[in-house]
């Protein structure tokens, strides 16, 4: 018995009659699947990515006015921190063809978790930062996925507008 690499994937061959023997591990999941799981770490990506990204001019803005991250009381830098993720998450999905109504989900699925966390601060719950900003993430990357798991039509299929015409909606817009 032999592998073979193919463009879909690992194919078990018999040696003597070169026939194969499996299904190739792509057949284990659908495009659909696949499709989901992708969607789903790009959004991750662009989540981390825009924190990086937008934290430096965040950063800025907060120095202009006098202040900084480290001088943020608490829920302000953790309700920030939430808005430099979501604003280029929600971008990739416009850029990806998704409409309004996912991005304003995907945007609630990561306010929702701030919120609650913010929540947990006011009520002295917990107040250790670092507690709080793992709890945010973690609640953050469930909100999301259960918001993907709601409405999964909308994350298994391909959008059919071309990124190009996306582009020019978000201009006129």
């Amino acid at each position: 018995m032999r592998l073979h690499d193919t463009p879909e994937g690992y194919l078990q061959v018999d040696k003597e009659s070169e026939m194969p023997i499996t299904s190739t591990h792509s057949d284990r999941l659908s495009p659909a699947t696949r499709h989901f799981i992708r969607h789903y770490f790009e959004m991750v990506a662009a989540m981390f990515l825009g924190m990086a990204i937008l934290g430096l001019p965040a950063g800025w803005l907060l120095n202009t006015m006098g202040t900084s991250w480290s001088a943020l009381s608490t829920a302000p830098m953790l309700l920030l921190m939430a808005t430099t993720m979501t604003i280029p998450m929600v971008g990739w999905m416009a850029y990806r063809g998704h409409g309004r109504r996912a991005n304003a989900e995907m945007a609630a699925s990561m306010f929702l978790p701030t919120f609650a966390v913010v929540g947990q601060l006011w009520t002295g719950l917990v107040t250790d930062v670092g507690v709080l900003l793992a709890v945010e993430h973690v609640a953050m990357l469930l909100s999301m996925l259960a918001a993907m798991l709601l409405r999964r039509t909308e994350y298994t299929q391909h959008h059919g507008r071309s990124h190009a015409h996306v582009a020019e909606r978000l201009v006129v817009s």
